[in-house]
């Protein structure tokens, strides 16, 4: 399977298509998209503010809008009284328009999401293994989303627009790094996750590289508003990335653009290494198992590590001098506006390997490099069950994220 047709719904999705002639239904279903990408991005949006970043006229944009909102997409703000005239109605999304799932599945462990409509986690179960293995990963998914929606009314499970699986390239990869017995990850290698999650559950099935959905999830959630252009880091049990340029990911010709893990970088001793195999929490992990300390507290929950101490401490040093590194190749090739940091951990693990890693930044040679600001990702632990989970809502409802930010004032 290609890697781009991993992006395609497994079920036909009863939206306009973007080919074909442009007749009057799919300007419609286009312009409803817009509207309420519009507001997303900018949290609340009156009608005239629509006809004017939209290019709408101001009958068009209040004809859709009071559509969407008799659908229940859209929700009446409180009246804001300016000094001449009738007071401006601010429209924002409904929370409950719209829910979807997502999926993440790691090396470690598999989380499920219930998401809303603006991002918001509505119900969240979390499942540990020693390495994962395709009828482990089946049962949770579809055991996991019976069990959710159990928990749901049913007018909201009328509302499930999908499921957004967020899942490594290649499982069957270092599969020694995480202990698992010689060929036991092979299965992976014919397994074909989206048309078996599809022939099981009766929605529409989307997947993608996990990295590369957490950095959606922080383009469309966290900082990408404020950068149109950065690269982005996840340190999961795998360091991996994605680059953002001009508001959208760029994914490259064969769609493993800014993957990072593979970077080169100099360990301890001078020594050439990938940039995976020292800011990856399997080095943490196998650090802990040296010193005798059981490190199964590492994915018992992402959001509630312990302090570790020493070995912490060390990782998080040798990881800041690899991010550096890193980040400084990345810098001269692109002038990039930030560089996010994100991780699989508390975010107090996140402050510190961000700190550090500014401090490790400075100490490298920087001529001729503009760098970017060195900040912390404001999605956190599930940003790649998020992004997972954004997969078929931008697919049914939003727009492709480049006309997001297109400069419509």
């Amino acid at each position: 399977m290609a890697i781009e047709d991993t992006l395609r719904p497994s079920h036909p999705l009863p939206v306009a298509s973007s080919t074909g002639g442009a007749n009057q239904v799919r300007v419609r279903a286009y312009n409803e998209r817009l509207i309420l990408s519009l507001v997303r991005l900018h949290g609340s949006l009156s009608k005239a503010d629509i006809a004017r970043l939209s290019g709408l006229s101001a009958q068009t944009a209040s004809v859709i809008m009071r559509s969407l909102e008799k659908e229940d997409m859209l929700l009446r703000g409180d009246p804001v009284r300016g000094r001449v005239g009738q007071p401006s109605v601010p429209m924002q999304l409904n929370p409950d328009a719209v829910f979807s799932f997502g999926v993440k599945i790691g090396r470690r462990s598999a989380d499920l999401v219930l998401m809303d409509f603006v991002g918001n986690i509505r119900l969240h179960l979390h499942e540990t293994f020693r390495y994962p293995l395709p009828d482990q990963i089946m049962t949770f998914i579809t055991g996991g989303i019976a069990k959710l929606e159990a928990q749901m009314r049913p007018q909201q499970r009328d509302r499930i627009a999908g499921i957004g699986i967020a899942a490594p390239f290649e499982l069957w990869n270092w599969a020694s790094e995480v202990g698992a017995p010689e060929g036991a990850m092979e299965v992976w290698r014919h397994f074909d996750l989206q048309t078996e999650v599809a022939a099981r559950i009766p929605y529409p099935v989307f997947l993608q590289n996990d990295a590369t959905s957490a950095c959606g999830a922080e383009l469309v959630f966290g900082k990408g508003s404020i950068y149109q252009d950065f690269v982005y880091f996840f340190v999961g049990s795998f360091i991996g990335g994605g680059i953002v340029l001009n508001s959208a990911i760029y994914s490259g010709r064969t769609g493993t653009a800014g993957a990072v893990g593979p970077l080169p970088v100099l360990g301890r001793n001078g020594e050439p290494r990938q940039l995976l195999e020292i800011a990856s929490i399997f080095v943490l992990e196998r650090m802990l198992r040296e010193r005798s300390i059981d490190p199964e507290p590492l994915w018992y929950s992402a959001d509630q590590w312990i302090d570790f101490g020493e070995p912490l401490s060390a990782w998080i040093d040798a990881s800041a001098k690899a991010l550096a590194q890193a980040i400084v190749a990345a810098a001269s090739i692109i002038d990039f506006g930030a560089a996010i940091i994100d991780g699989g951990f508390p975010a107090w693990v996140r402050e510190r390997l961000v700190k550090a890693t500014i401090i490790e930044a400075g100490r490298l040679d920087l001529q001729g490099v503009v760098m970017p600001d060195i900040i912390e990702g404001s999605v956190g632990s599930q940003a790649r069950a998020i992004g997972g989970a954004s997969l078929p809502i931008f697919a049914r409802y939003l727009t492709d994220q480049n006309v997001l930010f297109k400069d419509l004032s």
